[in-house]
C-alpha cells in the first residue's frame, strides 16, 4: 500500500480521493499493472501516474461533491444493516427463542407486544424432534414453505434486454453492478427469473452469505443459474427471507458444501433443511412489523445505486475538464 499527504497549497484532500477513484485515473493504473498471478503497481512506475490540477476552487467543488455522494450513500448502507438487524433480531426472538411463549409461561405479558398479537402465540411447549416447540406448531423443511428455481429463462421468453446479477456482484443483500445485455448476448448462466418476494442465495461457496432480497423486480431481471431462488408459498416473503438467512443457516450449508475449487450445495439440500413452521397468522403477524423495514431498506438501495450511478458520471468529466465548475 501507499500513502499519500497532500500539499495543500495544490490538492485538496477531498479532490485527491475523488480523481484516485476516477476512471481518468484509474485506467492510467491499469496501463502500468505488471503479472498476472498477482496484478501490482511497481513503486518505479508510481511517479508516471498524473492527475489534473484544476484551480483550488474546482478541486473543493469536485470533492464535495464526491464525498456528499458517498457519505449519504453509505448512511443508507448503515440505516440498512438496522433495519434489517431489527427483523433478524424479532424473526430470532419469536421463531427460534420462542420468547412470546416463554412469557405466556411464565404468566406474563410478552414485552412490546399488543394483545391480539400476543394471543396467537401459545402459553406452553411440546417434544418434537428438534426438542420443545411452542404447542400446535409444526416441524418441516424450508421447502414445506417454498419453492425454488421455479422460473427459468427460455427463448420463447420475449426480452430485448437482461440485466444479470452474477454472484460475485452480490454479498448479504446487497447488490452491486448489475451488467445489461442485449437479448442473445448474455451469459448462459443468465437464467434464473425472479419474481417479487423471492429470496436468493448463492449455492457457491454458500457460507460467504451471497444473497439477496427481491422487491419489485423489473421484468429484464436475471440471476446466475449459480443461484437457488427460493419463491414464497404465501405473501409472508419476509418470513420465508429471514428464516432462509440465519447465520446457523449458512453455517450448515458450508459443512455440507461439496466440492475442493468451488464448494456448492445443491438447492435440494437448502429446501431440506428443518424449521419450526408457526401458524399462518403468526407468519403474516411477524410480516405485517418486518416488510416495512425490508422495502424501506430497498428504497435506500435504489436511492443508493442512483446516487452512485450520478457521482460516477459526473466524476470523470469533472476531472476530465470537460464540464467545468461555475
Amino acid at each position: 500500500m501507499i500513502a499519500m499527504r497532500v500539499n495543500r497549497n495544490l490538492v485538496h484532500p477531498h479532490y485527491l480521493l475523488a480523481v484516485l477513484r476516477s476512471e481518468y485515473f484509474q485506467n492510467q493504473v491499469s496501463a502500468f499493472t505488471v503479472s498476472t498471478t498477482i496484478p501490482h503497481l511497481r513503486k518505479t512506475d508510481f511517479d508516471r501516474l498524473v492527475i489534473p490540477i484544476p484551480p483550488l476552487h474546482e478541486q473543493v467543488f469536485i470533492g464535495k461533491m464526491y464525498v456528499d455522494f458517498s457519505q449519504k450513500i453509505e448512511a443508507n448502507r448503515r440505516m440498512n444493516a438496522m433495519l434489517e438487524a431489527t427483523a433478524r433480531t424479532l424473526f430470532k426472538s419469536w421463531f427460534v427463542d420462542f420468547d412470546p411463549v416463554h412469557a405466556k409461561a411464565r404468566g406474563e405479558q410478552p414485552a412490546g407486544m399488543d394483545d391480539v398479537t400476543a394471543a396467537l402465540f401459545p402459553d406452553h411447549f411440546e417434544d418434537s424432534e428438534l426438542g420443545p416447540i411452542p404447542a400446535g406448531w409444526g416441524i418441516g423443511t424450508l421447502g414445506d414453505i417454498s419453492d425454488f428455481n421455479v422460473w427459468t429463462l427460455s427463448k420463447r421468453d420475449r426480452l430485448d434486454q437482461i440485466e444479470y446479477i452474477e454472484i460475485s456482484e452480490v454479498m448479504k443483500g446487497e447488490i452491486g453492478i448489475i451488467k445489461t445485455y442485449i437479448r442473445g448476448e448474455e451469459p448462459s448462466r443468465a437464467r434464473r427469473r425472479l419474481r417479487h418476494g423471492d429470496t436468493v442465495l448463492s449455492t457457491v461457496r454458500p457460507d460467504r452469505g451471497a444473497y439477496f432480497l427481491c422487491l419489485n423486480p423489473s421484468p429484464f431481471l436475471i440471476a446466475s443459474t449459480g443461484f437457488a431462488v427460493f419463491t414464497p408459498q404465501n405473501d409472508s416473503w419476509s418470513f420465508l427471507h429471514a428464516a432462509l438467512i440465519r447465520p446457523e443457516i449458512f453455517e450448515r450449508l458450508g459443512a455440507l458444501a461439496d466440492g475442493a475449487a468451488y464448494p456448492a450445495v445443491a438447492p435440494e439440500i437448502i429446501a431440506a433443511l428443518p424449521i419450526v413452521i408457526p401458524s399462518a397468522e403468526l407468519m403474516e403477524a411477524f410480516h405485517i412489523i418486518s416488510a416495512p423495514l425490508y422495502e424501506h431498506a430497498e428504497e435506500n438501495r435504489i436511492e443508493s445505486r442512483t446516487l452512485a450511478e450520478t457521482r460516477d458520471a459526473l466524476l470523470p468529466r469533472l476531472v476530465s475538464g470537460e464540464l467545468r465548475v461555475g
